[in-house]
């Protein structure tokens, strides 16, 4: 076994517990933090079934976001949405036999990484040129953006420009699952997007990223326009007045 598979292989263990023990941290702190005020954004809904739609057009559509803005929603949505694809198309890596739907949707995953890049660089360019947007942007932000790039592009050019050896690369990463190291493919241009990914796990559970389960915790979002019909109080606060 080389010491380029050996080496990734630990890199890899030790993103995802990074990974996973930082985001269930970070959501026991949003469940843990006390909204004690009443301030869902109007319109809001006048019940709980209300509030379950209206996430789901926030998580899905990016519906108020498309109010604001739609050059930036469709920027965004253009990126979220090839994400998506694009991580459904990698299935293929991890599952043997490979399942039905995610080899129908391989054509798809492979072009929506295409859409995943337009929308990252239209994103970039948003944070460049509109100049209230760039007077409230800090260096991680263009470093993130910068970061996604690079994945999305060296994945692409896998995809189109420089094939990698996708048997010996399946056969590693069903290794991982099993604990059965199988040999890397020493490809210059695969450890370049693997270590673009690898340091994406690594800093997402402190980065800006977490609006991805920060939206559901949201109380602008998540509250009943109930106000008066029954008064808010807080856990902590109801406590203070017993």
């Amino acid at each position: 076994m080389s010491l380029l598979t050996m080496v990734y292989a630990i890199l890899f263990y030790a993103a995802t517990a990074v990974l996973v023990v930082g985001l269930l941290n970070r959501i026991r702190i949003y469940a843990r933090t006390p909204a004690p005020l009443k301030i869902p954004t109007m319109p809001a809904p006048l019940t709980q079934g209300g509030v379950v739609l209206r996430q789901l057009r926030e998580v899905t559509l990016f519906s108020s976001l498309f109010k604001a803005n739609k050059w930036i929603w469709l920027f965004g949505w253009m990126f979220h949405l090839g994400l998506l694809l694009v991580l459904l198309r990698h299935l293929r890596y991890s599952t043997e036999p490979v399942w039905s739907w995610v080899a129908l949707m391989q054509p798809i995953g492979k072009y929506a990484g295409l859409a995943m890049l337009v929308g990252l660089i239209g994103l970039l360019i948003r944070r460049i040129v509109v100049q209230r947007i760039r007077y409230i942007s800090q260096p991680s932000d263009y470093l993130m953006l910068i970061l996604l790039l690079g994945i999305a592009g060296s994945g692409l050019m896998m995809t189109f420009a420089s094939h990698t050896d996708i048997v010996s690369l399946k056969a590693f990463v069903l290794g991982l699952f099993y604990f059965s190291w199988q040999p890397l493919p020493a490809d210059g241009l695969l450890i370049t997007h693997l270590t673009l990914v690898l340091i994406l796990m690594v800093i997402f559970p402190v980065s800006k990223l977490l609006h991805a389960p920060g939206v559901f915790f949201s109380p602008t979002r998540n509250q009943v326009d109930n106000a008066r019909e029954k008064r808010h109080l807080a856990p902590w606060a109801a406590k203070l007045e017993k």
